[in-house]
């Protein structure tokens, strides 16, 4: 059988222990507890405390876990720091003998809440995924195969002629002189003779304009028939 060695973590938690186990004692006697009640206090405190520490170990997020944890190391420490000299034990006051006559309720229904509070089951693994060379042989074997292509015809094909070059448009015709009516050239021809007889030169095309009042095209037309004449 192998030797029990000697730990100073061990011992160190053996002496933490009874002197906290001797000092909720002695809170629980000094409240009215006497007797082996006095003695089943420190009990009911530790074994609460490790079975909330014994729950958070299999579950971190137990709100249940913690709550109950909470509890009884505020009763545990409580306890140790009322013997310090914080309260007077030979005159303990009202609501400290009312927290501990109401602890062994309390405390039951903590271990209680522990026992029973189940763990969710794990839910079911997912099916591993195929290895990729898994994979692509699968997609290799569903891709059908190509189809074959149409043998080339050996005849050679005939040649393309480029379409004929578009003809040029025929140029736009000139727009032709406006033609000058008869009476309007008799009239235009009496005023280029008065001129002529005054000053003994043609008139000019500008002055002819100015006194018929014509547009350019008109009067030019009107000059070019005088000078044919």
């Amino acid at each position: 059988m192998p030797r029990m060695r000697v730990d100073a973590v061990l011992v160190q938690a053996v002496i933490a222990g009874a002197l906290s186990f001797a000092h909720i004692h002695d809170v629980a006697d000094a409240a009215g507890q006497d007797g082996w009640k006095a003695w089943a206090y420190p009990i009911s405190v530790d074994l609460l405390l490790v079975a909330a520490w014994r729950r958070l170990r299999t579950s971190r997020g137990d709100r249940t876990a913690w709550t109950w944890f909470g509890i009884a190391l505020t009763a545990s420490l409580g306890a140790n720091a009322a013997t310090a000299g914080l309260l007077d034990l030979g005159h303990v006051p009202a609501w400290l003998r009312i927290l501990v006559a109401g602890w062994p309720a309390l405390a039951f229904l903590g271990g209680s809440l522990l026992i029973h509070h189940t763990t969710p089951a794990p839910g079911p693994e997912p099916d591993p995924a195929p290895p990729a060379s898994a994979e692509v042989e699968i997609d290799r074997e569903e891709e059908p195969a190509p189809a074959a292509l149409p043998a080339a015809d050996p005849t050679p094909a005939p040649a393309v002629e480029p379409p004929p070059a578009p003809k040029p448009a025929p140029p736009a015709p000139k727009p032709s002189a406006p033609g000058v009516p008869s009476a309007l050239l008799d009239h235009a021809r009496k005023v280029a003779d008065a001129h002529r007889a005054a000053s003994g030169e043609p008139i000019p095309a500008a002055t002819l304009r100015a006194r018929l009042g014509l547009p350019e095209a008109l009067a030019n037309a009107v000059t070019a028939e005088l000078q044919l004449t």
